[in-house]
């Protein structure tokens, strides 16, 4: 190799090293807003964990003696740890994202950099709106519809009454939210699709069938086997779809009238 070959040699691997160094100062930031979310949150976790459990109080409001249970020795503290993960990442996610727009923005040119950060912006407004919509209208609906299938026992038959584990609460109620959360993300995705030239205007609108199957298979996958569930994060998916396919549009014009 000659000595010019070995100078641009150097001259390519020293921008690799500042690119990996400033990586490694992100990731490191990112991993302590995430540390210091877990220690405030699992401070917070019995709070929070009351917080998940009000819809399932709330279908159990005006009767005495119910009450949720753990079977493992260390199920209540484990599923404390969940809690305060769950939430950690919730509550860090923003300021993970800003680590990762300043890693990514210098890279990018100035009208790129205008196109990507409004989805960034985006993406947790849209998760927490998934999130809200499946605690506040899709569980209570859900917690209602399993309840009814308790029965008071009576004239030989034993009573069948629901005494929820603490950790198999967690795990369905976080498992709902997530689902409603990432499924929210759709017009994001499609936008962004659409931006890079991958997926065209005529394609979604062709694909209006194909997704209407699509969303509601996602929904019997992601969600417990009640119509409820499925419906309430069927049609939303199949809105933002529709939603998704106006927004292209609209910008579309108005890029061909500028």
């Amino acid at each position: 190799m000659s000595r010019e070959q070995e100078e641009a040699l150097d001259q390519s691997k020293a921008p690799l090293m500042e690119h990996l160094l400033e990586l490694r100062g992100r990731l490191i930031k990112a991993f302590l807003w995430l540390l210091a979310a877990f220690a405030v949150s699992y401070y917070f976790s019995g709070q929070i964990y009351d917080f998940l459990v009000r819809p399932l109080a709330e279908a159990f409001e005006g009767e005495e003696g119910r009450r949720m249970i753990f079977t493992g020795l260390a199920e209540a503290f484990f599923t404390r740890l969940k809690v305060a993960f769950y939430a950690a990442l919730f509550v860090a996610f923003p300021l993970i994202s800003i680590q990762i727009w300043k890693f990514v923005a210098p890279g990018l040119y100035k009208g790129e950099q205008r196109a990507f950060l409004p989805f960034l912006i985006a993406t947790p407004i849209l998760f927490t709106a998934g999130g809200a919509l499946v605690y506040y209208v899709v569980i209570p609906l859900a917690w209602r519809f399993f309840l009814g299938f308790e029965q008071p026992g009576g004239d030989g038959a034993l009573p069948i009454q629901l005494e929820a584990r603490v950790g198999e609460y967690l795990s369905l109620i976080i498992k709902l939210i997530f689902a409603f959360g990432i499924s929210f993300q759709l017009p994001v995705l499609l936008v962004l699709l659409n931006r890079a030239g991958l997926m065209t205007l005529e394609t979604l609108k062709k694909g209006r069938r194909y997704a209407i199957v699509m969303a509601f298979a996602f929904a019997a996958v992601m969600t417990p086997p009640d119509v409820i569930s499925q419906i309430g994060l069927g049609i939303p998916i199949i809105l933002l779809y529709e939603l998704s396919i106006l927004f292209i549009q609209l910008t579309s014009k108005k890029k061909a009238k500028s």
